[in-house]
């Protein structure tokens, strides 16, 4: 594996048998749209559960949702880098005022 990269692997919800195979994809653009339900646990304290609202907007045929939504084991290579290496030049030309 190249350096610093991860697989996130999903399998979609079926019978094994009826997976297609596995797809190399790419991250869907998409979101939760989170909400929190309160509830109480047995010794009546309470807790939150993540719940809400799955969000896609990509209608690409590359991506993890799209392979699993079709039957397939979707596998997205991951950075631990989150930096926006494409935004260096851009913000290097803004005049930052301190």
């Amino acid at each position: 594996m190249p350096l610093n990269t991860l697989l996130n692997v999903n399998l979609p919800n079926l019978d094994l048998k009826k997976i297609k195979g596995v797809k190399i994809c790419r991250q869907a653009l998409a979101k939760w749209e989170e909400e929190f339900d309160e509830r109480m646990d047995p010794r009546k304290r309470p807790y939150y559960w993540l719940t809400g609202k799955f969000r896609n907007y990509d209608k690409g045929k590359d991506t993890d949702e799209w392979a699993l939504k079709n039957g397939y084991v979707s596998v997205v290579p991951v950075l631990f880098d989150f930096t926006a290496h494409h935004a260096f030049q851009h913000l290097n030309k803004i005049q930052w005022d301190v």
